[in-house]
């Protein structure tokens, strides 16, 4: 396939580009740093300059394209949810997302596939129901930015492109995400849950998330939203113990709730509350995890080597 790629030199998007071109697919990169990407990437992929904001020449590597890969947008967890912040985490999913799908709409033969990237913080905060792809909206910040982000993805369904909204957890490998973050505490012997502790964490191994990508790609009946978790959602004591256990580290030290919300605000609410999805679409349609749980997810990435 000819496929065209935007977020693609991020934490998910170097993995998936390199795991695409061993397949035999033909990659092109829209990024606003060409060489940048063509060094992260390799030259088995093309990377063509946007800068984000504009229509411009980047729009004809989208004619012959059988499938458009969305990973743009801010890393949430980054800092503090100021509204400058916020502004650049919806700008960078919002705006993007609709410059993409515009360009796609001026051509006469269109992209039959849109991958588009969400989050399970569409479900809001919930208890311990639950939550497939049919669930209703929650409330909050990032439950507004991704109906908003997915709302534009949709738009390419208008013209006839599937569209597929991968509502991604809390994707786990030792070089990004919320990971390596979580390490240097337990690998000081000073590491453990986030209060309360009962919170449910939905995560996924990178090697699924990267698999669930390629999966929709090639099966032409799933569009709408994909759940990108594991089957196992687990607590957050439950993930610290698993951790530790696989660290051969003690998880003792909990972090308290509140110091988190009066050092990081709103995001610190975020990390106090969670959601217990289910992955029903991909099991549904035959997707088989290659970690469906989580301490042979969390001991593959630990003990490689």
């Amino acid at each position: 396939m000819q496929i065209v790629m935007i977020g693609g030199t991020g934490f998910i998007g170097r993995s998936l580009c390199a795991s695409l071109c061993q397949e035999g697919h033909q990659v092109t990169l829209i990024t606003r740093r060409r060489e940048d990407a063509q060094r992260l990437c390799g030259s088995t992929v093309t990377a063509v300059e946007w800068n984000g904001r504009e229509a411009g020449g980047w729009e004809h590597c989208l004619e012959d394209a059988d499938a458009v890969i969305n990973l743009a947008g801010a890393p949430i967890a980054d800092g503090r949810w100021t509204d400058v912040h916020k502004r650049l985490l919806t700008e960078s999913r919002v705006l993007t997302t609709r410059l993409l799908v515009a360009a796609m709409s001026r051509w006469s033969l269109k992209p039959r596939t849109l991958v588009s990237a969400s989050g399970i913080g569409y479900y809001g905060a919930s208890d311990d129901h639950v939550l497939d792809e049919g669930a209703a909206r929650g409330q909050g910040f990032l439950a507004d930015l991704c109906l908003a982000w997915e709302a534009e993805a949709l738009r390419a369904a208008e013209f006839g492109v599937r569209v597929v909204m991968l509502r991604t957890g809390m994707v786990l490998e030792q070089d990004g995400g919320a990971l390596p973050k979580m390490l240097l505490p337990f690998r000081l012997f000073a590491g453990g849950p986030i209060m309360p502790g009962t919170q449910w964490m939905s995560w996924v191994h990178r090697r699924d998330h990267i698999g669930l990508i390629q999966w929709v790609l090639t099966a032409p009946n799933v569009s709408g939203p994909v759940n990108a978790v594991a089957p196992e959602a687990v607590t957050m004591n439950r993930f610290c113990e698993v951790l530790g256990r696989v660290l051969h580290r003690p998880s003792w030290f909990p972090v308290p709730g509140f110091a988190l919300q009066v050092a990081m605000g709103e995001l610190g609410t975020l990390m106090t509350t969670g959601q217990r999805i289910s992955p029903a679409k991909a099991l549904a349609g035959g997707y088989v995890f290659h970690y469906p749980t989580l301490e042979p997810a969390l001991r593959a990435i630990l003990t490689k080597g």
